[in-house]
């Protein structure tokens, strides 16, 4: 598998975004920040789509990885489509000039506002995740006077061996339809007048390292779409989902893209015959490498059992090492030559779980050096709260030598903009 050079690099010992010094963009922003690089986008999206060259295919964006503006504006531009959990996701992927018609709504909690909402502005597709929902939605649909075009997402109980928060494709998940009532349901759907059942859907899970979990549950639906064929439900489109691994810098040995077009090809091709679409929810993949948290170091201590480094960006900026245990790399944004210490990078928030790395070996920083934490351009931002009443940071999209500040830092005035006293 090729590598493929990080858009972050030291030029004269110094860390860049492509042509634009790190610690130009925190004297003018400040720390914390986060940091996408344009350029990173558009290969990632490119080389996504070209391994799925010759496949009948549309590429729905898991908006979920990364909601900013600025950054849907680049995949939208590129041709994406989105898969949304949300209507939130959907005004978001809306205002940033995404085409509606190209949307996928996921999720097992649709509500039937969030349903109305979707229908009148005409999204692609649903896939429904349950019996009760597909009846909601029928009813929906027709108290509007339109057809739900829709995929049955089918649980094909496979494992993907990932972390167990972010497995989705076992029967002990929450997420889709057994393959056992698939059939039943597809043919009540059939039947349903406010319904036009299009084609189904899986997704087993995120951070995926090999591309045999993706075989071997196309393998199951390609099974069930012989099936329903053969009952006259001719469906035109199979969602395979996301979940496409990236390296977090520990050497993980992840599927080049083109290695799973590949997978997928072969996987696909009983399907051929029936002139089926596949459908694509990749996230991750797309935006974890381009993007970078930068963050500055406070202060420095060393108790009996440990050395601890603390920067000012926290677990509300970037929840995933708290959340799952995940490893980032990190690296000094000037001078990395130096010796290393062994250290824990923590922030502020007065909780045991605000760190991002235990035990990690750095270069020892001195207070007011800046940190450069990288594959953070995925459930990074998206995920970041409020909590110890902190601002969340600002955003910053680089293009070759230049930068656009694509969202402000929180003031806190917006912070309870929405709150008031109760009355004496």
């Amino acid at each position: 598998m090729p590598t493929i050079e990080s858009p972050f690099q030291y030029k004269s010992d110094e860390m860049h975004c492509e042509g634009v010094a790190l610690s130009k963009i925190a004297s003018e922003v400040g720390t914390p920040v986060y940091v996408y690089s344009r350029s990173e986008l558009e290969r990632a999206y490119k080389a996504f789509d070209a391994a799925l060259e010759g496949i009948p295919h549309k590429v729905c964006y898991a908006v979920k990885a990364n909601s900013t503006l600025g950054v849907l504006s680049v995949l939208a531009e590129l041709g994406a489509g989105a898969d949304i959990v949300s209507y939130g996701e959907l005004f978001r992927w809306q205002k940033a000039g995404g085409d509606p018609g190209k949307v996928v709504f996921s999720g097992v909690g649709k509500t039937e506002t969030e349903m109305v909402q979707a229908l009148k502005a005409g999204i692609y597709a649903f896939n429904v995740e349950s019996g009760e929902e597909l009846f909601v939605l029928d009813k929906v649909a027709l108290s509007l006077g339109l057809r739900a075009r829709v995929s049955l997402r089918v649980n094909p109980d496979v494992d993907a061996g990932t972390h167990p928060y972010i497995s989705t494709g076992l029967k002990t998940n929450k997420f889709g339809i057994s393959m056992e009532e698939s059939r039943d349901l597809a043919r009540a759907a059939a039947k349903l007048k406010g319904i036009e059942i299009i084609g189904v859907d899986f997704h087993i899970g995120s951070q995926l390292t090999k591309t045999s979990p993706f075989a071997d549950a196309i393998a199951r639906l390609t099974a069930l779409i012989t099936e329903l064929a053969k009952d006259g439900i001719k469906l035109t489109h199979i969602d395979i989902g996301g979940g496409l691994g990236i390296d977090y810098g520990k050497g993980d040995l992840v599927p080049s893209p083109a290695e799973y077009g590949a997978a997928v090809r072969e996987a696909l091709a009983p399907l051929t015959a029936l002139g089926v679409t596949l459908v694509t929810e990749p996230g991750r993949v797309l935006v974890g490498a381009a993007g970078a948290l930068v963050t500055q170091v406070l202060y420095r201590k060393r108790n009996e059992a440990k050395h601890f480094t603390i920067v000012d960006a926290a677990m509300n900026d970037l929840m995933r090492p708290a959340l799952y245990g995940s490893y980032h790399p990190m690296k000094p944004v000037k001078d990395p030559g130096r010796a290393d210490i062994t250290t824990d990078v923590v922030g502020p928030i007065c909780e045991t779980g605000d760190f991002f790395a235990r035990d990690r070996n750095l270069p020892e920083m001195a207070a007011g050096e800046l940190l450069w934490i990288g594959a953070a351009g995925a459930y990074g931002a998206a995920m970041a709260s409020n909590y110890n009443t902190r601002p969340r940071v600002p955003e910053v999209l680089v293009r070759g030598g230049s930068y656009t500040v694509i969202k402000t830092r929180e003031t806190y005035e917006q912070l309870i903009a929405g709150e008031r006293l109760p009355q004496s």
